[in-house]
């Protein structure tokens, strides 16, 4: 999972204007930057952050029964694969909440918003101690700590030959449902947050960040 992570977090990635483009023809929607998702209705925002989430699913439960065919052989490249398709999720979810990531900090904020899908309080201690350049990495092993042993105990099911596909798909499913959930929470949070004080997107970062990761309480 570790690898998979850095892998996603170093070659995958959404691109924000190309992916403007494509959401702002599809749903014909009055907007020219991301940040413009501020002043649409919250219900609407919601609402499109909910398809992304299901399409993430649909997605993942389909690579996960294809690869599930080979059992504990195909473990590997499907966590690899797995691990793309939840980041370019939280990619997707932070854009149409408002949220570039074009500056390191707003890098590390998607980060912070993966590793509160993933169950994680990281805290203001261990965001404080962390040189910039050294969070990210942190903030992944430790997911990847706490992915990697959720998965193993499910993924033990692909040991069953016949059953291995549908077990892959299921588990796949539910992991990304899970993720999306908690990640559309957290970013939920913080654009409320954005609209209340009327700041800038950018300057949520400064929030505490017990602010910021309150939806994984």
């Amino acid at each position: 999972m570790r690898a998979g992570f850095r892998r996603a977090y170093n070659g995958v990635q959404v691109d924000p204007q190309k992916f403007l483009q494509q959401f702002r023809r599809a749903h014909r929607l009055p907007i020219h930057t991301w940040s413009d998702m501020f002043n649409v209705d919250e219900k609407l925002v919601n609402h499109h952050a909910g398809r992304v989430v299901k399409s993430a699913m649909r997605a993942a439960a389909f690579e996960g029964a294809g690869l599930g065919l080979g059992g504990m052989l195909t473990i590997l490249p499907d966590a690899g694969i797995l691990s793309a398709i939840t980041i370019r999720m939280l990619q997707k979810l932070s854009l149409i909440y408002g949220f570039e990531y074009k500056t390191e900090e707003e890098v590390t904020e998607l980060w912070v918003a993966a590793a509160s899908a993933a169950g994680l309080d990281l805290g203001r201690e261990f965001l404080e101690k962390q040189a910039m350049e050294k969070i990210v990495p942190r903030i992944i092993d430790r997911i990847a700590v706490r992915v990697g042993a959720e998965v193993a105990e499910k993924w033990s099911g692909r040991l069953i030959p016949l059953l291995s596909s549908g077990i892959g798909g299921t588990l796949n499913y539910y992991f990304v449902r899970s993720w999306g959930r908690r990640a559309q929470k957290h970013f939920l949070a913080r654009h409320r947050e954005v609209r209340a004080h009327g700041l800038p997107a950018s300057s949520i970062l400064n929030l505490p960040p017990q602010a910021r990761l309150r939806a994984a309480n």
